[in-house]
């Protein structure tokens, strides 16, 4: 089996782990294969190959300049702070080389740059959360998808923001070397494998304003602590001390969302947390987030998320100990956190 060969689009104003994320993935899977040369060959270039300066003030020096770039089989286009103005050298290089590639692939608002290249036309895509409805808006032609954390369409992939691209690369790595070259790697990044497509980007607690009054901060704090517990607005309202009405409105005008809508968020992403990280049956994990029976679980899942309880858990693996060492070690990837200063 020949090489894959992985190139990643330099650009000034880069976020430096849309590189990085997915370049040790990449480049680990490469080592951890029997055979090397059936695992990737990582490259970098920029338009000039002269080096780029990333979003927050490191310096990356790229292997060549894209002319003198291989043709790739994957190539990848990652996001950060240089995509907000307009590019036309770079959005030309894409609209003429981005065809030619094998596999397709944005990490966060790369896929800013994919679109504007029209190689996201009539496809389902992602990006960051806080860039979807400018996406949407900017190209009507694609159907813009907020809430998975990546997004596979035909050749094309696409991804939310940053740590999502290491999600995404380990899916590819699973597709191409098999599932225990990706573990492998997975292990020693010290990440899952992996969070399915469809997980959620964000948390509740970063989807929604913090309240600005404190009694509504206080209630916000007491149904992420108590989701078990009767949420109701009428239980709500008295817990801060306005009548139903006037809770609702002032609950949605400080965080952008009703009650009932944070409760359940709440409540799906606590659940979530319990099949990723726990062996609770579905049954007392419905009781624990409030949801009283499996099947009103399985609903809330299936709405939101895609997938019952059961295929959520099954998709999802967590880490697992440290007891298996592959035969290199990748760097260690931060602490996996969507940002939202994009």
């Amino acid at each position: 089996m020949a090489q894959r060969i992985v190139l990643v689009v330099l650009f000034d104003g880069v976020q430096s782990l849309d590189v990085t994320g997915p370049v040790e993935v990449f480049t680990g899977a490469g080592l951890c294969t029997a055979d090397p040369t059936g695992g990737y060959l990582v490259r970098t270039a920029s338009l000039d190959g002269g080096p780029v300066r990333t979003s927050s003030g490191l310096t990356l020096v790229p292997d060549s300049a894209l002319a003198d770039a291989p043709e790739p089989h994957t190539l990848l286009v990652p996001g950060g702070l240089g995509t907000r103005g307009q590019d036309p050298e770079l959005t030309g290089w894409l609209r003429e080389h981005g065809p030619r590639a094998e596999r397709l692939v944005s990490v966060c608002t790369g896929a800013i740059r994919l679109a504007e290249a029209g190689l996201l036309e009539g496809r389902r895509a992602t990006t960051h959360w806080a860039y979807c409805e400018r996406l949407a808006r900017d190209h009507p032609g694609i159907e813009v998808d907020p809430d998975p954390i990546y997004v596979r369409d035909g050749h094309v992939a696409t991804s939310a923001g940053v740590t999502a691209g290491i999600d995404l690369a380990l899916a590819l790595v699973e597709e191409d070397l098999g599932r225990e070259v990706a573990l492998t790697v997975a292990r020693h990044l010290v990440v899952f494998l992996r969070r399915p497509g469809n997980q959620a980007q964000f948390s509740v607690q970063l989807a929604a304003q913090t309240a600005r009054r404190e009694p509504l901060r206080e209630v916000q704090q007491w149904i992420t602590e108590h989701p078990a517990d009767d949420l109701s607005v009428d239980a709500l309202a008295a817990r801060a001390r306005l009548s139903p009405r006037h809770f609702a409105r002032a609950f949605q005008a400080d965080t952008g969302l009703t009650p009932g809508k944070y409760v359940e968020r709440v409540r799906i992403e606590h659940a979530r947390r319990l099949l990723e990280d726990t062996s609770d049956g579905v049954e007392e994990i419905s009781r624990t987030c409030g949801y009283g029976t499996p099947e009103a679980m399985r609903r809330a899942f299936v709405k939101l998320l895609g997938a019952a309880p059961a295929e959520y858990r099954r998709r999802f693996h967590p880490a697992p100990t440290a007891s298996r060492p592959a035969p290199a070690a990748p760097a260690a990837a931060p602490t996996r956190h969507a940002h939202p200063h994009r």
